[in-house]
């Protein structure tokens, strides 16, 4: 019997593969297999037989695991240089200009990669840590977390394997040493009980990096920016601002960022991303988009702009489950753009309604960026800003009618570009065929929002569609054996696990955003300078559009959402699902902006010509998808009219706490004296002075006036 694991030749490891990447891709693949596995399996066992695996044992193992394959993805995402930058934006620099770029890089990447390697593996061994005392039956957490600073190395032993600027890298390596004096102290003294205190070369050392970053702080964040142009992996540009900045704090203490990295990876709500990303990688890398093409042209084709249809609705379903346009984009755009072009359509229009038609499937459910919204603002919105009824599914609800709008957009649009006059004549024979043919990828959307609607968490859900996809393309389809699903999934890992670094790492730039009280100032700022919520929206527009255009929305979802879900809410009244679904457009729209959209660069590889021309196929589609954008912007019914108005209600104490901080910053404008009262305790004060700064904590939340 042949071996399923096997190629053609009899080879266990694929041509191309050394024995080393063989094995990381395998692993990634059993790990996706154990999370998909295991939240169906626990979801069984609780109905079926409530309390033989406790809930918390469960909530630690699939946290755990979800950790080593985070750690896994980064470093495979690493090997095959995935992991996102913006150095394309750079890419026609002079050659001489571009070595500089590259000898830079090389000094820093290497320097950030060791300093988190120490950071994290002496953090291994820090007893007051949740790794170092919890365990998931008799398993260690600490075998589970020791992934993650094995992850950081071997990301450094790829730096310095590559000859390319080698000597370079070792003295990158070499400055990280110098500016982990804090953490290998922390790992002698946690892991070895030595105390390098009483050394003066330590003593010397040890202040030498943080009275740097805290005197030159703004000048190195400034240069790292530059590096993210420079083809530095974002991820690593955020982390290393990170350790620049907990090393400017008094103490120098770094290790606060492990913990918050920690947290992201370990979130399974955020693991979710990388199994709905497999579901949908797995559906376009089979015979799925056929049959769903076949099927939109016997339902369409039949009159005019019938493929426009189709193309547009085919390419919206694959982005909803991929959560990346560019995915879709690459796997489908071809093919469309040959069946597009075939039925008579211009070729330049085909491939700008492609391109600007990837990111529509952002505003429907399951929509990953809207996942990932909610997790990262949930408990702001419930507790900060009071809105207690506030739903998961709100955010999906509020998206549906702007979603509709922009989709009918491109595809009417489309249509008035499709002067193509000979067309198939309508067959329900063919319906009936390709609905017959396409009948279990029908079912993929139904199991989803069904299960979504009906009590089951978002990682149980992606979880089952995974298992759904692979008995698909598997069993039932027979597109892959078992060695090509693990090929497929292996494949997908850089698209599906890398963004799981950005999202740790912008996770932990918004956790100290926070604690430095940023959301609160930018607030004051605009309550001093923007009249109205009208010029706010409108600058809100400008910021998120260019914003998209330099940043993933994973990472702008992060670091820029709760700062202004925040400002819009307490002083513009803005509901907050009208800002996410603002927000959640205008990153899809920047997508498209010139001159930097990453769509545009990514269509340019698909479709293989110049980012111009792409650019000038694109434009007619971008200017009715901004149209589009000032409707919902202006018009809040859009986004507000299918959600129960009592999930718009706060609390009586928000409510209160809200009334009278507006007041006072109002009061202070004018420059009046103003007394604030406020409840629990709190005393009252006069503010007659000029000063700013002041902090009233009120229920354990720290308002910054």
């Amino acid at each position: 019997m042949k071996n399923p694991f096997t190629n053609a030749k009899g080879k266990l490891i694929p041509d191309g593969k050394n024995g080393l990447s063989f094995v990381e891709d395998c692993l990634a693949f059993v790990l996706v297999l154990a999370l998909t596995f295991l939240a169906i399996f626990f979801r069984i066992m609780d109905k079926y037989f409530n309390g033989a695996i406790s809930t918390d044992v469960q909530k630690a193992l699939l946290e755990q695991i979800g950790l080593v394959f985070a750690c896994v993805a980064g470093v495979i995402t690493w090997r095959e240089n995935k992991h996102l930058s913006l150095g394309s934006i750079v890419e026609k620099i002079p050659q001489s200009v571009k070595k500089v770029f590259n000898a830079i890089s090389s000094l820093v990447v290497p320097m950030i990669l060791v300093q988190f390697f120490f950071t994290t593996f002496s953090q291994m061994f820090n007893s007051t840590q949740d790794w170092f005392t919890k365990s998931v039956g008799v398993i260690p957490y600490n075998i589970f977390f020791v992934f993650l600073p094995i992850c950081y190395l071997a990301m450094v032993i790829m730096v310095v394997s590559n000859k390319e600027n080698r000597v370079l890298a070792i003295i990158g390596v070499c400055l990280g040493f110098l500016t982990s004096v804090i953490s290998i102290g922390d790992l002698l003294s946690f892991a070895f009980k030595i105390s390098p205190d009483g050394s003066a070369l330590y003593k010397t050392l040890e202040g030498i990096w943080p009275s740097i970053c805290a005197n030159a702080t703004w000048i190195i964040i400034v240069l790292m920016l530059l590096m993210a142009f420079m083809g530095v992996p974002l991820f690593l540009v955020i982390t290393g601002i990170l350790y620049v900045l907990y090393s400017a704090a008094p103490g120098g203490i770094v290790s606060g960022v492990v913990s918050d990295l920690y947290l992201k990876f370990t979130k399974t709500d955020v693991l979710a991303i990388p199994l709905f990303t497999i579901a949908g990688y797995l559906l376009s890398r089979g015979s799925a988009s056929k049959r769903f093409v076949n099927l939109f042209n016997a339902l369409f084709g039949w009159f005019r702009g019938g493929a426009v249809i189709a193309s547009v609705l085919v390419i919206t379903f694959f982005t909803t489950f991929t959560g990346v346009s560019g995915v879709t984009i690459l796997a489908l755009g071809s093919l469309l753009s040959i069946i597009l072009v075939g039925t008579g359509y211009d070729k330049d229009k085909a491939e700008g309604l492609i391109t600007s038609s990837g990111a529509l499937g952002l505003l429907f459910p399951p929509s990953i960026a809207i996942i990932m919204f909610i997790s990262i603002n949930y408990q702001m919105i419930t507790t900060e800003l009071g809105f207690s009824k506030f739903d998961i599914t709100d955010p999906f609800v509020g998206a549906l009618i702007p979603g509709v709008i922009m989709t009918l957009a491109m595809i009417v649009l489309g249509i008035i570009f499709d002067k193509n006059k000979n067309r198939p004549k309508l067959s329900g024979k063919a319906i009936v065929v390709s609905l017959k043919d396409s009948i279990f990828e029908l079912l993929l959307p139904v199991i989803i929002c069904v299960t979504l609607f009906s009590g089951f968490d978002i990682f149980e859900v992606a979880s089952i569609a995974v298992l759904y996809t692979i008995l698909l393309t598997t069993v039932i389809r027979k597109d892959f054996s078992l060695r090509g699903v693990a090929r497929e999934i292996a494949d997908s890992v850089p698209v599906s696990g890398g963004v799981l670094f950005i999202i740790a790492a912008a996770s932990c730039l918004s956790v100290y955003m926070a604690l430095s009280g940023i959301p609160e100032n930018v607030t004051e700022f605009i309550t001093q300078y923007v009249p109205n919520k009208y010029v706010f929206l409108l600058l809100m527009n400008i910021v998120l559009l260019i914003t998209g255009c330099l940043l993933d929305i994973y990472s702008a979802t992060i670091l820029i959402a709760p700062i202004l879900i925040y400002a819009a809410e307490m002083q513009f009244d803005i509901p907050v699902v009208q800002t996410s679904v603002i927000f959640l457009m205008n990153l899809s729209i920047g997508f498209l902006t010139p001159p930097v959209g990453m769509d545009l660069f990514i269509s340019s590889y698909a479709f293989n010509k110049p980012v111009s021309k792409v650019i000038k196929g694109v434009l007619p589609f971008l200017g009715v998808q901004l149209v589009v954008l000032m409707l919902v912007t202006y018009i809040p019914s859009l986004t507000t009219c299918l959600i129960p108005a009592d999930h718009f209600e706060k609390t009586e104490w928000a409510q209160e706490q809200k009334d009278m901080l507006k007041e006072y910053r109002m009061q202070k404008k004018l420059g009046n004296s103003v007394e604030l009262e406020l409840d629990d305790g709190i005393p009252d004060f006069d503010d007659n002075s000029d000063s700013t700064g002041e902090t009233v904590i009120i229920d354990g939340v720290e308002y910054q006036l």
